[in-house]
């Protein structure tokens, strides 16, 4: 009766969490196109939204347009033929993936981790039509379930999560170093578990395909990365030295560019430290899984939407929760604990105003 006791409090702990910062960034959005006298859809509908919808009515008719997978184009162009705003549906899907995806979190990595990630400075992006929210749900629900032996519902999500962005290579990848490490015994054999994996390298392998059927180039997303968002290949100092200069460099028009160029390298170097914490603890599938998208985030001009990519790392998430889950429920733990969430949401909240507001947001 205890545990099934603390199991109710913790989903309902994690479903005050999620509504209290939901809400919050619902006000700061509705208080913007107030004050501006803007429409709200214009407001929530900031960088990369515009991309997502243009591709959903007109498909790739943008080469540069390129660098984002289809899935969420897909969905949204779903949603506008039911008659619902795209925009609209997108964020509720949105909302409604960030608590699906907070729950396979408290399976993988804890309660407090769940919490943590919801109180995410970047969580913004998991409350407006881009691919944080759906691509985690579908991700950690798919670690989730290969973590339980069962494969070939984890390659199911698997392949959904490679729709949607290019982090499910990485996944894959991931999930193909947790099978060869998963203890052998009852269930699957490793033969079964890396079989199921060809479904969502199926999906990587037609839509590079189909791309390579618009372009005659079997590299067409990464020269629209490069064109777009100066993504091309650069060794990982060059990178750090582009990316250093930045943080240095006043820009008037632009204010927010530094500290945001900052906060990038701070993620990164969290990522780098989330790795080595991970294969300290022999976590090594995990360990992979940030390990490489910090590689690949250095192999760029300079380091870009690093930020936002922290929301998909949950071995940092997970080692939140052993952290908080090893300190004393005294009163003075839970005072540190409350100021911390009351800072973290001030942090969300001014993530979120530069997001709504237009500014650079990662």
């Amino acid at each position: 009766m205890a545990r099934v006791k603390r199991l109710e409090d913790d989903n309902l702990r994690i479903v005050q969490i999620w509504l209290v910062s939901r809400l919050m960034l619902a006000v700061i959005a509705v208080s913007i196109a107030i004050i501006n006298t803007r429409s709200l859809e214009s407001v929530v509908a900031q960088w990369d939204v515009a991309h997502f919808v243009a591709i959903s009515a007109q498909g790739y008719a943008d080469p540069k347009e390129m660098a984002f997978f289809p899935g969420w184009p897909l969905i949204l162009h779903a949603l506008g033929l039911t008659g619902i705003p795209k925009v609209l549906g997108g964020t509720i899907v949105a909302l409604v993936c960030s608590l699906v995806a907070a729950f396979a979190l408290k399976r993988i990595a804890g309660p407090w981790g769940a919490i943590a990630w919801l109180l995410a400075p970047t969580a913004v992006f998991t409350a407006v039509p881009y691919t944080e929210s759906p691509f985690c749900a579908a991700a950690f629900w798919a670690w989730e379930r290969a973590t339980k032996d069962k494969w070939g519902q984890a390659a199911v999500l698997a392949a959904l999560a490679s729709t949607l962005r290019v982090s499910g290579l990485f996944l894959i990848g991931a999930l193909v170093i947790l099978a060869l490490t998963q203890k052998r015994g009852r269930g699957q054999s490793l033969a079964g578990r890396l079989s199921w994996l060809v479904l969502p390298a199926a999906v990587i392998v037609v839509y590079v395909t189909y791309l390579y059927g618009l372009t005659g180039s079997w590299t067409a997303w990464f020269s629209a990365q490069e064109a777009g968002w100066q993504r091309g290949f650069h060794w990982p100092w060059e990178a750090l030295v582009n990316h250093w200069n930045t943080l240095w460099t006043p820009n008037l028009d632009h204010p927010e560019w530094p500290w945001v160029f900052r906060a990038e390298l701070i993620s990164w170097i969290v990522g780098l430290v989330v790795t080595v914490v991970a294969l300290a603890k022999r976590r090594v599938a995990e360990a992979s899984w940030v390990g490489v998208q910090v590689l690949a985030f250095s192999l760029s001009y300079w380091l870009m939407s690093v930020n936002r990519a922290v929301l998909l790392w949950f071995p940092l998430w997970r080692l939140i929760d052993d952290v908080v889950s090893s300190r004393p429920r005294t009163r003075g733990w839970m005072v540190v604990g409350g100021i911390i969430a009351a800072a973290a949401l001030v942090i969300q909240g001014v993530w979120a105003w530069l997001y709504f507001t237009g500014r650079w947001a990662s």
